[in-house]
């Protein structure tokens, strides 16, 4: 019986990954009611990752813990035995500023450290921490402060939260953080090499997307070195050149050289929680998919990462994007055999973004008749791009 995978990540702003899948796996069974579909979205580290390991059958622990701006939002991580999934997005992400308007000098990651510690106080031992989508640029000295550690100024009492704040730091207590974490296994999900500070650090590359001006970005790479200097005399160690360091908003130098962590690729993380290399023992085809295919897409992108472990095990891949913007040759050399675009057969953009689920069906159909070896039950509706 022929076995399909539907391996997508979300269309952002049109989509879940689980409703890229469902769209899709409609599409194919009206064409081919008997091949045996099994959805599996995945994520690239950033909003999504939660719910990626969610689907694969973590179990959803509901937690309260501070927004960017200090307001309480709900949240949750993935759990399953002790491996906890915790998702920056969802808690420190920009989607969490209230009324979408960034602060960029006193955004914090506070409250993704918060959820750190209900997983490690709840028993877990391995903390996959995925940091896409982050509004602050604070060093990661918010996360650290909420498992914690003590930022103190020249008078000796704690200075103010964000990362605007951080040239005041004088002295950091790591106060109960070592033994919090004592034992504790921390993985983050990261597709970035920018260090901490400097023309491609942590505000010069990212602040501009968080809502900092040209001198707030000056005034945050300056506190952010500053931030280096006092964890370097407090360690011992300067981790502020080290690749990813400079990951949200500085969260990927907290997490190194304060909670000991391993960097990994995004995709190539999820892949591994979800055991994609398992199913695809089974499988005859993988779809994979995103909103938009571009550069951005070769360079460690779930599209990317799902193709190269599926070629890796004999499978073939073909994809499902809102707009493609890649060439053939490209998409072949990364894995990808096809690609079915909702542009293809509307080039309407917005009704791509508004309709894009019926629009994946009739992909999903074509899909079907090209590459699951049965007739198309619908007329022709565009050609693959």
């Amino acid at each position: 019986m022929t076995r399909l995978i539907i391996a997508a990540d979300k269309f952002k702003g049109s989509l879940t990954a689980a409703e890229v899948a469902e769209a899709v796996a409609a599409g194919v069974r009206r064409v081919s009611p008997d091949v045996v579909v099994e959805p599996v979205p995945v994520a690239d580290g950033g909003d999504g990752t939660v719910a990626a390991a969610l689907a694969a059958g973590f179990q959803r622990v509901d937690v309260t813990a501070a927004g960017p701006t200090g307001e309480q939002v709900s949240t949750c991580f993935a759990r399953r035995g002790d491996v906890a999934v915790v998702e920056m997005a969802d808690v420190s992400g920009l989607v969490r500023l209230p009324g979408g308007r960034p602060a960029p000098l006193t955004a914090t990651s506070r409250g993704t450290g918060e959820v750190i510690a209900a997983a490690v106080d709840a028993g877990c031992r391995q903390i996959v921490l995925g940091i896409g989508g982050s509004a602050s640029t604070d060093g990661g000295a918010g996360l650290v402060r909420a498992l914690g550690a003590r930022l103190l100024g020249a008078d000796g009492t704690e200075v103010a939260e964000g990362g605007g704040a951080l040239a005041d730091v004088t002295d950091l207590d790591l106060g109960s953080l070592p033994k919090r974490m004592a034992g504790v296994d921390v993985t983050v999900a990261c597709d970035v090499d920018n260090p901490l500070t400097g023309t491609t650090g942590a505000a010069a590359v990212y602040g501009p997307q968080k809502g900092a001006g040209a001198d707030d970005v000056r005034l945050l790479d300056d506190a952010l070195g500053h931030w280096a200097d006092v964890v370097a005399a407090a360690t011992g160690e300067d981790h502020r050149q080290a690749p990813g360091a400079g990951a949200a908003g500085g969260v990927g130098f907290a997490a190194i050289a304060l909670l000991g962590a391993e960097l990994r690729s995004g995709i190539e993380l999820v892949l591994d929680l979800v055991g994609f290399a398992d199913r695809l023992a089974a499988a005859d085809l993988v779809v994979t998919g995103e909103g938009s295919l571009d550069a951005q897409t070769l360079h460690g992108k779930a599209v990317a990462g799902v193709a190269a472990s599926a070629r890796a095990h004999g499978v073939p891949v073909v994809a499902v994007c809102g707009r493609n913007a890649l060439d053939a040759e490209s998409l072949r050399t990364a894995g990808v055999g096809a690609t079915y675009a909702l542009t293809d057969i509307e080039p309407d953009v917005q009704r791509c973004m508004s309709e894009a689920a019926p629009l994946l069906e009739r992909l999903g159909e074509r899909i079907a008749a090209e590459h699951l070896g049965v007739p198309t039950a619908t007329p022709d509706r565009g050609q693959p791009g």
